[in-house]
């Protein structure tokens, strides 16, 4: 029963892991409506009223989420500078709430200089925030001068909540939070690997939907790998460590992929190159019946099950000979021990296995430290070898500096300015509409302009809280009409909603709108001041704020949406042309170079191009010839990324693989795809650059070498094939970019 329940515990916790990896969002759920509990307890025990209880609410929410720093001691210089800035904006709100003109300009100040504030990081960033959150606290409770004794109070009690909960109660060390990440790094690994299982059981008339939960899958494995990363510097403790957890998080990352794709080539009819390339809802490639010989497919099946309990079991203290045995055989495959009889697609399927089942033994090796060795077997230990030698070749590297706009071409400077124009044409629209509650009009303005960059993102954001808004509206009559005035039982209520937009918050700007909607309904029964043309209004004060900061987006230093992606994209091709000029090089025998961390740059620009190609692609443009290049092209992008990151990886592997040597040839043959790419940059930089993307002989021909009988591990083959798809998804490229493609002369 003890074992039963140790078991069903584990599965919990890793699908927790798995879904919020980290644990950053419950971390922030739980401080937030710990914060606000405490600070609304202590209040109550002080005979506060309920305006008071608001106050004291809000500020604990902003004191709470506005800290965005990863070390503890950044945090607490934040909030102890955060404190005197809600000090004087709840007073200055206090004062010039009943001066219409003076406290109006005020405001359209204060909001440029918070957006400004962004220029300095983290810390600037937070200081805005609480700056104007906290004014905007000011001007819904109605907070007046002599009030303010009171109000200060409760500031400072929601600051110290919020500290006790940030530091005792919930915290969230990088240390701490990096372990989780890898947590639930280990956990997508083994859902990816189920997911493999079901595609190779899947029969062909539900293929689509086994390939799309492996697609899923790779897409949330590398999501968590990218967290990872952003997490090193701070998580570990130093730069060496950093990068050899980064190394074996890549190398698993890549394995898991590849071994994807090897099952995918296994069962269908047709060569599988990647498995982003197809767009959503394209049909998976054909299946040429039974591929996978039915004792064949046992042995396949029973070796996928036993790669997903080694991935589960790692770094679970579990050292028995049963996964010990386990792991040899897997990792016999990689020297061609125990190879069943089969096509070779399938025979590469249990090689990938043994590639994986090597990465999951270098990422226990990386976090938890040397390993029982007893039961290892010569294959074993020659993995180990390969490993130890990687391991000692680490060494860190210097990061080039970046050169930073100024003036109005600074990206914080350019959105101060716009939403202060946007928010002076909220102030007076809003009041047109409401004198009482016009800032609506104004938060609204504000948070339409937070992690945007051009004007389609703020569309599309503006179209999601007027969206998120109507539906809260709907649901927050519906709380009002059954809460009444129990005073706490809103408070709880409150609590709850707050919990479920924070939680949500990541994933969904929708839902985040409909809870904080929802939320507004009770405070303002709380605050006696509900009625359906309240909320109503707030409709009403939400798509005029969007209008106005759209309207101010697209004619005050306009960064039109195609000139972002296109600068975007631009960066994305610099990217690839580096990392594959680097690999490439480096495995022709050149120097080594930091190639996982130009991977790591080229897979960030890609996460950026990606959001900001959102208004392109969203259900509701219009344009759909333009939505379906931009997710083509993301979609090429995306297999390029791939085959550049595994090429990154290959190279790393040379100076210290026994199995690996350099190839002189490979700078040549590769030399056209980066002209290739270098070209489609340049046409994107300027659509009028007359410049042709070129094709002809295959890479393997050009290296003079056989790839039609590969021999697996063999750096040569392994690295041709990456490059010929590589090659064959820039030639791609060109056609939606407009690029015209000629055959070289002679």
């Amino acid at each position: 029963m003890r074992a039963a329940g140790r078991a069903v515990r584990a599965r919990l916790r890793d699908r927790i892991a798995a879904s919020d990896p980290g644990l950053l969002r419950l971390t922030a759920g739980l401080r937030t409506v710990g914060a606000i509990a405490l600070t609304l307890a202590v209040l109550s025990l002080l005979g506060a009223d309920v305006h008071l209880l608001v106050a004291g609410a809000m500020a604990a929410m902003v004191a709470t989420f506005a800290i965005r720093e990863k070390q503890l001691g950044a945090q607490a210089v934040t909030l102890a500078l955060g404190l005197p800035v809600a000090l004087a904006s709840v007073s200055l709100g206090a004062v010039l709430n009943s001066r219409l003109v003076v406290g109006d300009a005020f405001f359209v100040v204060l909001i440029f200089c918070a957006v400004y504030g962004r220029r300095f990081g983290d810390r600037g960033t937070a200081l805005g925030l609480i700056g104007f959150q906290v004014y905007f606290l000011s001007l819904f409770v109605g907070a007046t001068v002599s009030a303010l004794p009171a109000l200060c109070g409760a500031m400072a009690l929601a600051f110290c909540s919020s500290a006790l909960m940030r530091f005792a109660v919930v915290p969230a060390s990088p240390t701490g939070v990096l372990l989780r990440m890898r947590l639930a790094f280990r956990a997508r690994l083994a859902q990816l690997v189920s997911a493999q299982l079901e595609l190779l059981d899947a029969p062909a008339d539900e293929m689509d939907k086994a390939l799309a939960a492996v697609r899923e899958g790779t897409a949330r494995l590398h999501e968590t790998a990218m967290m990872i990363q952003d997490r090193l510097e701070e998580g570990t403790p130093d730069e060496s460590a950093a990068r050899l957890v980064q190394r074996r998080i890549a190398d698993a990352e890549i394995a898991a992929e590849r071994l994807g794709l090897l099952l995918l080539t296994a069962r269908s009819a047709e060569r599988a190159d990647t498995l982003t390339l197809h767009l959503p809802g394209a049909p998976a490639p054909s299946v040429a019946g039974p591929a996978v010989p039915d004792e064949t497919s046992a042995t396949l099946r029973r070796d996928l099950q036993a790669l997903h309990a080694l991935v589960l079991r790692a770094g679970s203290g579990d050292t028995g000979t049963g996964l010990a045995h386990v792991r040899n055989r897997l990792l016999g495959y990689r020297d061609e021990e125990n190879l069943p009889p089969a096509s070779a697609a399938v025979q590469d399927v249990f090689r990938g296995i043994g590639e994986s089942a090597r990465a999951v033994l270098g990422l226990r090796i990386a976090l938890d430290g040397p390993q029982d060795e007893s039961d290892d077997t010569p294959a074993t230990a020659r993995s180990r070898e390969e490993l130890d030698a990687e391991d000692a070749a680490i060494d860190g590297g210097e990061e080039a500096a970046q050169e930073e706009e100024t003036g109005l071409r600074r990206p914080t400077t350019r959105a101060a300015v716009q939403v202060a124009v946007g928010s002076s044409l909220a102030i007076v629209g809003g009041e047109l509409l409401s004198t009482q509650r016009w800032y609506w009009a104004v938060l609204t303005c504000w948070i339409v302009f937070l992690n945007t960059a051009s004007t389609g993102e703020i569309l599309v954001k503006g179209y999601r809280r007027l969206l998120g808004t109507v539906f809260g509206v709907v649901a927050g009559i519906v709380l009002a009409g059954l809460v009444g005035r129990h005073t706490w039982t809103a408070f709880a209520l409150v609590l709850v909603l707050i919990f479920a937009m924070f939680y949500v918050a990541p994933l969904s700007y929708t839902l985040m709108s409909f809870f904080v909607t929802a939320m507004l309904g009770l405070l303002y029964t709380l605050l006696h001041t509900y009625s359906l043309d309240v909320l109503v209004l707030r409709i009403e004060e939400t798509a005029l704020g969007a209008a106005c900061g759209v309207f101010a987006a697209a004619l005050v230093l306009p960064v039109q949406t195609d000139r972002r992606t296109n600068e975007l994209l631009g960066t994305v091709l610099e990217r690839l042309a580096e990392v594959t000029e680097a690999a490439v090089g480096q495995l022709s025998g050149g120097p080594a170079d930091e190639l996982l961390d130009k991977a790591r740059d080229l897979d960030q620009a890609l996460a950026d191009l990606r959001g900001a190609t959102q208004p392109l692609i969203h259900p509701v443009t219009p344009l759909r010839t333009r939505r379906h290049t931009a997710r083509y092209v993301v979609a090429l992008l995306e297999t390029c990324a791939y085959h550049a990151r595994t090429l990154a990886a290959t190279a790393e592997l040379l100076p210290t693989h026994p199995s690996i040597a350099a190839d002189p040839r490979l700078r040549g043959a590769a030399g056209r795809t980066v002209r290739n790419i270098e070209t489609i940059a340049a046409r994107v930089a300027d659509e009028h650059a007359d410049v042709q993307a070129e094709t002809g002989p295959s890479i393997a021909s050009l290296l003079g070498s056989d790839a039609g009988t590969p021999r697996y591990g063999r750096i040569t083959d392994r690295v041709l094939r990456h490059l010929e798809r590589l090659d064959e998804a820039v030639v791609g490229l060109a056609r939606p970019l407009g690029v015209p493609v000629a055959a070289p002369k002679g």
